[in-house]
This record gives C-alpha cells, sequence and structure tokens, in this order.
C-alpha cells in the first residue's frame, strides 16, 4: 500500500500529485479559453466514463497495482547508479592518473547548472535510442506493444508497461545517471550538484509540471510549430500513439524533438486531431492478464527462435560459400568458358 500511495506523492515519480494537479489545469485551461468549451463541459469530457472506466483504463490501473509490487522487489536488486558513476570514475582516474581539476575559476552553481542541465539531455536522449530499439527490434517490440495496446489514453497509461521493460528502462537510467556523475564528480571535484526542485531534478520537474502527465490524455494541446521543433507537445506524443499509418514510427521523444528531428522521425500535430489508439494489427484481448504479462515471452520467444534459425540458415550459406569458392577443385573447372 506504502509503494502505491508514495507513486502519488514523490515529486520524482510522474504521477506525483502536484503534476497531475498542474496537467488538469493546463487542461482545463486549454479547453475553456481555446476550444471555447464552458467549464462544466469541459470537466465531464476530462473525467468521461468511457475514458476513465474503459477497459483499457482499467488495464493500466492492474499493471501499475501488479508493477508496483513487483518491481518494488526487483529494482533494488538492479544495477545502481552510484555503482556505475564509482566505476566510470575510477576508470577515468587510472586512464588519466590523477584527476584534471578543469575550470577551477567557474562557480560552483555554474558547474551545477551545466551538470543539471546534461544530465537531463542526456537521459532524454537516452531515452529517444532506448525508445527506437523497443519499436525497431522485434524481441523487445513483443514487450513494448503492452503500453501501446491501450486504446483509451490517460496518465495512468504511462505504466502500461511489462516488467521487461520498465527493467530495461531502469538500467538505461543508472548507466546514463552513473556515466555523468561520474564524469562531472572527476572533472569537477566537490563542485558537483544538482539543482533540484521538491527533490528532483529541476528540468525534470519544470517538464513536469508544465503538463507532461497530458502526453497520455485524450486532450490534444498543441504548440506552435517552431516550439513542436523544440519540445514534443501532448498532442505530437499524441501521434505516437496513432494506429493511422502516416504517424507510425513518430515521435519517439519525451521531452525535446531535437531527436526526432535529426534523425527523421518528428511529426507536428495537427490541427484538430482526431486519433484512433492501440495496435495496428489487433489483437484478442489485448488488456487481459495473459496479454500484458504472459503473451510477450511467448512472442518474444518466438522471435529469438526465429532469429536463430535464420542464422543456422545464413552460417550454412556462408559455410557453404566457402566451401565452393576454396574447397572445391571443380568450382573453376566447371566455369563456362
Amino acid at each position: 500500500m506504502t509503494d502505491w500511495v508514495g507513486a502519488f506523492l514523490d515529486p520524482g515519480k510522474r504521477l506525483f500529485w502536484g503534476y497531475l494537479g498542474s496537467a488538469l489545469l493546463i487542461a482545463l485551461l486549454w479547453m475553456i479559453l481555446h476550444k471555447q468549451d464552458h467549464p462544466h463541459h469541459a470537466f465531464k469530457k476530462l473525467f468521461a466514463r468511457e475514458i476513465w472506466l474503459s477497459d483499457s483504463a482499467k488495464a493500466d490501473y492492474m499493471v501499475f497495482l501488479v508493477n508496483t509490487l513487483f518491481m518494488g522487489s526487483i529494482l533494488p536488486r538492479l544495477l545502481g547508479h552510484a555503482a556505475v558513476a564509482t566505476f566510470c570514475f575510477t576508470i577515468l582516474h587510472e586512464i588519466f592518473v590523477g584527476r584534471p581539476g578543469l575550470l577551477p575559476d567557474v562557480s560552483a552553481l555554474s558547474i551545477a547548472f551545466a551538470f543539471t542541465l546534461v544530465l537531463f539531455v542526456v537521459d532524454d536522449f537516452a531515452r529517444y535510442v532506448v525508445h527506437r530499439l523497443l519499436h525497431a527490434v522485434p524481441v523487445l517490440w513483443a514487450f513494448h506493444k503492452v503500453h501501446h495496446s491501450a486504446a483509451r489514453l490517460n496518465p495512468m497509461t504511462v505504466l502500461r508497461t511489462h516488467p521487461v521493460e520498465a527493467i530495461v528502462f531502469a538500467l538505461r537510467g543508472a548507466l546514463v545517471q552513473g556515466i555523468c556523475i561520474g564524469v562531472f564528480v572527476f572533472c569537477f571535484s566537490e563542485k558537483v550538484s544538482l539543482i533540484m526542485v521538491l527533490g528532483a531534478n529541476a528540468f525534470k520537474f519544470a517538464f513536469n509540471v508544465l503538463g507532461a502527465n497530458l502526453r497520455h490524455s485524450e486532450v490534444p494541446i498543441r504548440y506552435w510549430p517552431w516550439l513542436e521543433n523544440i519540445l514534443l507537445s501532448p498532442a505530437q506524443h499524441q501521434i505516437h500513439h496513432s494506429i493511422e499509418p502516416r504517424h507510425l514510427d513518430r515521435n519517439f521523444g519525451v521531452a525535446l524533438a531535437c531527436w526526432d528531428r535529426w534523425f527523421g522521425t518528428h511529426c507536428h500535430s495537427e490541427p484538430d486531431q482526431s486519433l484512433r489508439y492501440g495496435l495496428s494489427n489487433p489483437v484478442a484481448n489485448p488488456n487481459s492478464f495473459y496479454f500484458v504479462y504472459i503473451h510477450p515471452f511467448h512472442e518474444g520467444a518466438r522471435h529469438v527462435q526465429t532469429a536463430i534459425m535464420q542464422s543456422g540458415r545464413s552460417l550454412r550459406n556462408m559455410s557453404a560459400t566457402f566451401h565452393n569458392l576454396f574447397c572445391r577443385k571443380t568450382y573453376h573447372e566447371n566455369k563456362p568458358s
């Protein structure tokens, strides 16, 4: 029970009540001022039963409850960022035989700002890379499709992930944070600190308080086109969940839009967009416990088996080619004249 409640009380978590409250306020203001909805009508839209009590939403709640129990016992046993930072620091110390003491005249506040910004940017890029791999690698997609099976979006959908995916992202976070900490501490020593707001990275706090929870909602808030080239709007992430063919494999980023722009996956939001969510290839019972937790292992195993068989055929083909080229005396003799 403590872990479940803690998800809404910890400013380091996306579902912190303050972030949910700010998202609600932003959504209401957008619907009232931009869409010209009456406040009562806006409330009814935001809390529509067909969204919050849909089968898709009920599966979101189930995954939240189950994963919180499961990950609470698993995460402490995974690789932590402190171990990575220590390893990184030790390696750098061995390579450079001592510490460089870079920029001795730069203030601790400047170093702290740089560290906080670099950590946020590098973490965001790592999320983009892992997210693309989850879509591109068949065995990883078998697990990530659980998230995309949501036919209705609400803030709880962000946690609709298979434990395997959660572990992948946890390891990614440990590596990114550990490397950044190790490098900065090696270079700047005691000047390194993290600028935090309520115990969270200041930039991550700003991202969350400015409506990150609306990414998984059916409130299509758009930004100006120039701003959507810098920051991904909620509507852009909703496009990522769309099953429209033109939207497939678009907007993999989390906060920054530059990664999608640079790697050709960026897509602007559309005026008055009305999207359908879920999987392009429908599956039976996408909200069942079996589909969420068991089916990904079966599908992943099939992909692994297929890959092994294809590798075996490739190795046999390579062996035959090698034999033809270098072992068969008749190879050149049988060439047509």
